[in-house]
C-alpha cells in the first residue's frame, strides 16, 4: 500500500470531529440555487462545443477562464489539455480533490435541442460527428458550479480544494498517453497531496435527481486483448492439407468461456470475457493462414484480473497447439477496478440524504463499465457516484443510454449534483480539520 494511501486512510479513521454546523446545509442550498442558471449556461455552451479526447483545446481555455474569474489559482496544460484550479480556504485543514472529465465522443447528435452539437472532427482517419454523449459537459458545469459555491464560502472554509478538469477519460488516441493516469504521472497528487478524492457521473439508468452509489468495488476493470491464430492455408475441399485457424479460433472462443465460469472464484467477484471481433478469410473455399480475435475482459477484483490474464493466454496457446496451430496473445491493460472507500461511503451517503432526500438515494449493483477515476482512488481514498438525468416521464430502463446519439439530460438534475458535491466538500473539510 502506498504511503499516501496509508496516511489518508488513517486520517479518515482518526480525524478529530469538530462542529460541522458552521456552514449550514441551508446556506449551501441557498448559494446553490443562485448558481443554478449559471451551471445550465455553462453546460449548454460545453454541449454545443464538444471536443474529442486529448483535443479539448477550446474546452480547456473556457474552463480556465471561468475558474480565473472566480479568483482561483489555475494550472493548465496538464496531461495535454487538463485544467486544475485550487481554492485555499481561510482556515487550516486538509486538501481534497474533486474531479470532472471533459472529453466528448465520436457520435453524431440526434437530439433536437437549440444547443445541439453540430461539431465534427477526425477519428481514426474518418470524419465524425462529435457529441457529449456521456454527459461530461454536465460534469464540468457542475464542478464549476461547485467551485463558485465554495468560493462564496471561502471565509468559513478550512483546508484546500483541488478542482480537477480531466481530459481523455474515454481513452487517449492510439499511440498517446492521457487521462487520469497521465495527470498522476505528471505529479498532480504529489504536488497537492489530497487526502480524499470525489467524482460523480450522470447516468440514464436513474431518474433525474436520483443518486446512486455503491461501497467497495463499484465499476469493473476493462482490458482489451488480441489473439492471432496462425494456421496453414489450404483449399477448402482439402482441410487435411493445412491447419484451419477458423476452427481453432472457434475452439478458443468456447474454451475461454470456461475461465470465468470454471477457473476463477465466482463467489468472490464476477467477471466477463467477450469477443467482439473474429476476422479471417476472404473466400468460401479458401482456408486462410490466420485469424484475429479481439475482445474485452471485465472484472471486479484486481487479483482475479491477473489470474484471468494468465489463464486466457494459457488456454489460447494450448488449444491452438493441440490442433497444430499457434496462438499469439496480447493483453492491453485498461482501467483498473473503481473501488469506493467504505469510510467515505458512510460519510457521503449522509450528505446524499440531506440534499436529495432518502427516497432519492439508491444503492446500485455492480457496473461492468469502467472509469479512469479508478487511478485516483488507487492513490488516496476515493468515492465515485452516479446522478440520474432521465426525465420523469421516461423509463430509465429504456431511455437512450450514455454514448447513444439520443442521450438526453434533464437539466433539473444538475442543481442536485452541484449541491451534493458542494455539501460533501464543505462537510468533509469541516469534520476533518
Amino acid at each position: 500500500m502506498k504511503t499516501s494511501t496509508i496516511l489518508a486512510t488513517a486520517l479518515l479513521a482518526s480525524a478529530m470531529t469538530v462542529d460541522a454546523t458552521q456552514i449550514e446545509p441551508t446556506a449551501v442550498a441557498k448559494l446553490n440555487s443562485a448558481s443554478e442558471a449559471q451551471v445550465i449556461e455553462w453546460r449548454r455552451h460545453l454541449h454545443q462545443h464538444p471536443e474529442l479526447s486529448n483535443r479539448e483545446f477550446e474546452t480547456s481555455v473556457y474552463i480556465a477562464k471561468q475558474m480565473k474569474a472566480l479568483g482561483l489559482t489555475v494550472e493548465t496544460g496538464i496531461a495535454h489539455t487538463g485544467v486544475v484550479a485550487v481554492l485555499e480556504g481561510s482556515l487550516p485543514g486538509p486538501t481534497i480533490a474533486l474531479r470532472a472529465d471533459m472529453d466528448a465522443l465520436p457520435v453524431t447528435e440526434q437530439v433536437d435541442l437549440p444547443f445541439a452539437s453540430k461539431a465534427t472532427s477526425e477519428f481514426r482517419g474518418q470524419k465524425v460527428g462529435v457529441m457529449h454523449a456521456c454527459g461530461h459537459d454536465t460534469h464540468v458545469a457542475m464542478l464549476m458550479g461547485t467551485a463558485k459555491n465554495l468560493v462564496a464560502l471561502k471565509s468559513q472554509l478550512p483546508g484546500k480544494v483541488v478542482f480537477i478538469f480531466q481530459p481523455a477519460e474515454e481513452g487517449a488516441p492510439e499511440g498517446e498517453e492521457g487521462g487520469a493516469a497521465l495527470m498522476l504521472k505528471q505529479g498532480l497528487f504529489e504536488k497537492h497531496q489530497p487526502v480524499a478524492v470525489f467524482g460523480q457521473h450522470v447516468t440514464s439508468t436513474l431518474p433525474a435527481g436520483v443518486i446512486g452509489y455503491r461501497s467497495g468495488p463499484a465499476m469493473a476493470s476493462a482490458d482489451r486483448f488480441k489473439i492471432t491464430v496462425h494456421g496453414k492455408q489450404t483449399h477448402g475441399s482439402r482441410p487435411w492439407g493445412g491447419v484451419d485457424p477458423i476452427v481453432v479460433s472457434s475452439q478458443i472462443v468456447m474454451a475461454v468461456q470456461t475461465i470465468a465460469s470454471r477457473q476463477v472464484d465466482v463467489t468472490k467477484a464476477p467477471s466477463v470475457i467477450s469477443f467482439g471481433v473474429i476476422d479471417g478469410g476472404i473466400r468460401n473455399n479458401i482456408i486462410p493462414d490466420s485469424v484475429e480475435l479481439i475482445g474485452t475482459i471485465r472484472n471486479f477484483d484486481m487479483g482475479i484480473r491477473e489470474q484471468i490474464h494468465e489463464k486466457l493466454e494459457h488456454t489460447a496457446k494450448l488449444v491452438a497447439e493441440s490442433a497444430g496451430a499457434k496462438a499469439e496473445v496480447t493483453i492491453f491493460k485498461g482501467y483498473p477496478v473503481t473501488v469506493n472507500n467504505k469510510s467515505l461511503t458512510d460519510f457521503v451517503v449522509e450528505r446524499f440524504n440531506t440534499v436529495a432526500g432518502k427516497d432519492n438515494v439508491r444503492e446500485m449493483g455492480l457496473i461492468t463499465g469502467a472509469e479512469d477515476f479508478s487511478y485516483y482512488a488507487q492513490e488516496v481514498p476515493g468515492f465515485f457516484y452516479f446522478l440520474g438525468v432521465t426525465p420523469a416521464e421516461q423509463n430509465p430502463l429504456t431511455a437512450p443510454s450514455n454514448h447513444s446519439p439520443r442521450f438526453y439530460v434533464d437539466e433539473s438534475a444538475l442543481t442536485v449534483g452541484t449541491q451534493t458535491m458542494t455539501q460533501l466538500a464543505v462537510d468533509y473539510l469541516q469534520q476533518h480539520h
